[in-house]
């Protein structure tokens, strides 16, 4: 059942200088190393096994077998959308032109490049409905953050210093409240009703004229769409707050309903999950932020521009609250990006959306009657459960069942979060998971949910197939071994 095996570490794989029969023994006079580079010479040699090529391959072959990736399976992550990523993106941000360009070179040897970025830039107003946007963040956060110093930037040109909170749900992103304390704001939550969307009595509770804005996803972070969405930003923007769009679930909505039209004045993307590339170990990432006429100005600088036939890099914006990355950004991952929607198209990404929620819906639907479902409403592209009725019956919390979904081949889903939910197991299966799949996933979490009734200690024990079954978790975090 097990795709583990005991792996021994690289230096007990060592042939004790038997060689490799592809490396033949030098056969020329060993120069004077020590003479050419002084004290910079070693005067040992360094500690690195000795080991033939076969087991170098294999070792680090079977070492790879071990992770788990979205081309193994189902990797149902709740808000991190981890999606297969189509391989015709590699393919084009290894063309010799994207890839072996230099960012700085003359903006007149990069013609093709940043040609690229400046028709990605209208595709990405088309489907935000916002009228520029900025590619230099590296990722969601580093997005959130530059979204909030343009709202920063257009208060402070005002002359608006009196405006220094920032209105954040109680079902946000972590890094939602954690961004708009980077930028200096002081923050204030507003609860959410018994729909799980924002309580509209409790935002007009929080509004003033300290506010300078909201930060908010929609759907939210339970996978719900606020149905009351205008007249939230209408609040805000009628005591003279801006609205910032945490784009981290724009897979449940592309070219069906647009930030800009709900009110929104800046968004940003997390392309790097939404729109095709692979981001998992840390990276890489791209977090373009978009935002309306009235942001325009405060972008960070350059921004691609065009004139006459002409492609360049316009450093020349006076009221830019500067840079907050080197260049233009990852220009790789926005290769990836650009090739997906032009791939894909207004029907494709439409279609994108589609399967993420019908995807999402098919599987909550298979497990409502086996898992507490917190909220009635409707969800989208992603949903939350709990394990509510197994901790309440036999002891099983939320981890015994996501750690014992590991034996069954999966990757465990996003939990704990939302706080509002307690016990929470938030799931997003993607629009590339077949029903193949996701039934397979659903007929693990039944069969998971019987096992907690007949023999909880099976979950308490979980995972049993992995080389190593429940370790400190927060010790690992925060004091990781990193060698053998």
């Amino acid at each position: 059942m097990s795709r583990y095996k005991d792996t021994p570490l690289i230096f007990e794989l060592a042939t004790c200088h038997e060689g490799s029969r592809y490396i033949r023994p030098l056969d020329v006079p060993k120069p004077d190393f020590a003479e050419w580079f002084g004290d910079a010479y070693r005067e040992g040699k360094p500690n690195i096994p000795d080991v033939d090529e076969v087991s170098v391959v294999r070792h680090f072959t079977n070492l790879s077998a071990k992770n788990y990736h979205v081309e193994v399976g189902t990797y149902p992550l709740g808000s991190c959308t981890m999606k297969y990523n189509p391989k015709v993106n590699e393919d084009m941000a290894a063309l010799t032109g994207f890839a072996a360009t230099h960012p700085m070179q003359p903006d007149e040897t990069v013609q093709g490049n940043l040609e690229m970025l400046y028709h990605l830039e209208k595709l990405l107003n088309d489907v935000t409905g916002m009228t520029a946007h900025t590619f230099q963040p590296a990722a969601g956060a580093h997005g959130e953050f530059a979204g909030i110093l343009l709202i920063k930037a257009y208060h402070e040109d005002r002359g608006d210093m009196k405006r220094d909170t920032i209105i954040v749900p109680d079902a946000a992103h972590g890094t939602n409240p954690a961004t708009a304390a980077m930028a200096g704001y002081k923050v204030r939550e507003v609860k959410s009703n018994e729909y799980g969307t924002v309580d509209l009595e409790s935002l007009e509770a929080a509004l003033g004229d300290d506010v300078a804005g909201l930060m908010l996803t929609n759907p939210n972070t339970l996978g719900l769409y606020d149905g009351n969405i205008e007249k939230i930003t209408s609040m805000i923007h009628e005591c003279g707050g801006l609205c910032y769009y945490d784009g981290a679930n724009m897979n449940a909505i592309m070219m069906h309903a647009r930030p800009g039209d709900m009110g929104f004045d800046c968004v940003h993307w997390n392309v790097h999950k939404t729109l095709s590339t692979p981001h998992g170990g840390g990276g890489p990432g791209a977090g373009p932020v978009g935002c309306n006429k009235l942001l325009e100005p405060y972008l960070p600088r350059p921004i691609v521009a065009k004139k006459d036939d002409m492609y360049y890099l316009d450093y020349d914006r006076p009221k830019s609250f500067g840079m907050i990355r080197s260049f233009v950004g990852t220009f790789g991952v926005l290769v990836r990006t650009y090739a997906y929607m032009l791939t894909n198209g207004a029907e494709g990404l439409y279609e994108v959306s589609e399967g993420a929620v019908a995807n999402s819906t098919y599987l909550r639907e298979r497990l409502k009657d086996y898992y507490h479902i917190p909220y009635d409403t409707p969800s989208m592209h992603e949903f939350v459960m709990t394990s509510e009725w197994q901790k309440k019956e036999s002891g099983c919390n939320t981890l015994d069942i996501v750690k014992r979904l590991i034996d069954y081949g999966f990757h465990p889903p996003t939990v704990y979060f939302p706080l509002v939910v307690s016990e929470a197991i938030m799931i997003e299966p993607t629009e590339t998971e077949t029903w193949r799949d996701l039934d397979a996933l659903a007929d693990a979490f039944i069969k998971i949910a019987e096992e907690a009734k007949e023999d909880p200690e099976l979950l308490k024990g979980a995972p049993r197939y992995t080389p190593i079954a429940r370790p400190d978790e927060t010790a690992a975090a925060r004091d990781p071994i990193l060698a053998g």
